[in-house]
């Protein structure tokens, strides 16, 4: 698979706006492991498989279980997610396949058992964030498998500070 453009080097506003929301999610509160497990899950309904490899690695460098990741599209049934990881996922999954069935008020109060409003909005951020990241990777066939968390770090900083979207 051949990239088919850069968009980070061809639309340095569109990296910009990307970085931008990204850095909001980030300093959202959200627990960055609950942030990690919801980019995998929206990433595997998407079939980025970039972004599958890339949070994979992100979360097992943060001290992820291989478990709860290998059974990551099968949580609904396996034992290893709390309650608010599961309202999380559910709420996920449901943005993340809004057209099927919209969003049910069933999820949605499961949610808002486990979480303020304020940390519901930012969940949602964080899963148009990760949708949004979908979309670009795999309408510009970015390559699976070449991401590195380490060098990632360093490059994500240069690229904050190079289009001036912050920290």
């Amino acid at each position: 698979m051949t990239q088919r453009i850069d968009y980070m080097k061809v639309a340095p506003s569109a990296a910009k706006a990307m970085l931008g929301l990204q850095a909001a999610v980030d300093h959202s509160g959200l627990e960055q492991s609950l942030i990690e497990l919801l980019k995998l899950r929206a990433s595997q309904l998407n079939g980025c498989a970039y972004c599958i490899d890339m949070h994979s690695k992100d979360a097992m460098a943060m001290g992820e279980t291989a478990q709860r990741l290998f059974l990551l599209d099968a949580w609904h049934e396996a034992p290893f997610y709390s309650a608010r990881e599961r309202a999380a996922l559910a709420w996920c999954e449901t943005l993340t396949l809004i057209a099927e069935r919209g969003a049910p008020d069933e999820v949605f109060e499961e949610v808002q058992k486990e979480f303020s409003d304020e940390e519901i909005a930012n969940l949602t951020l964080a899963i148009v964030a990760i949708n949004g990241w979908n979309r670009f990777s795999i309408g510009f066939s970015v390559e699976p498998g070449t991401y590195d968390p380490a060098t990632n770090a360093k490059l994500m900083k240069v690229m904050r500070e190079k289009v001036g979207a912050g920290a």
